[in-house]
């Protein structure tokens, strides 16, 4: 089966009633775990953007007091974990300030950025996403986050 575009789905579902449209998101939520986790985002967390940042932050420096030199294969899924979960927020000021918590929770850990290729390649595309989400920002808010990415 090939997929619809999303003007089509927009239109389809403009015509459903409350309650088919209501067990559609709960079929498709049950289907798979991003899915779910998506509504969740939506329905609980994102009326409060400052609360979901800080959310992902307490995350990532769960994932480190776990291990406090965590291996490289570790620091990739903890990154990918963080992408997935920008991806539901969509909010440039709060993926950079995760992304920025990230690579200071990285460079203040036990971990040698520069004895491992893999993690010094991944420290510095990271450094290189915040700089261009950096600039799309309001000028007051790409000040403050200059200082805390000179600091790193």
């Amino acid at each position: 089966m090939e997929a619809a575009t999303i003007s089509k789905l927009k239109k389809e579902l403009a015509l459903m009633n409350q309650a088919e449209l209501m067990d559609a998101i709960l079929r498709l939520a049950r289907f798979k775990r991003d899915n779910k986790e998506l509504l969740t985002y939506l329905l609980f967390m994102s009326h409060d953007e400052q609360a979901y940042a800080d959310y992902l932050c307490e995350q990532i420096d769960g994932f480190y007091a776990e291990t406090p030199t965590p291996p490289k294969k570790t620091i990739q899924k903890m990154l990918r974990w963080t992408n997935k979960c920008l991806r539901y927020s969509g909010n440039k000021e709060t993926e950079v300030q995760v992304r920025i918590h990230f690579c200071r929770v990285l460079a203040n850990s036990r971990v040698r950025i520069n004895q491992s290729r893999v993690i010094e390649n991944l420290f510095h595309n990271q450094i290189n996403k915040i700089e261009t989400l950096i600039e799309k920002l309001h000028e007051d808010l790409r000040f403050d986050f200059r200082q805390q990415l000179a600091s790193l």
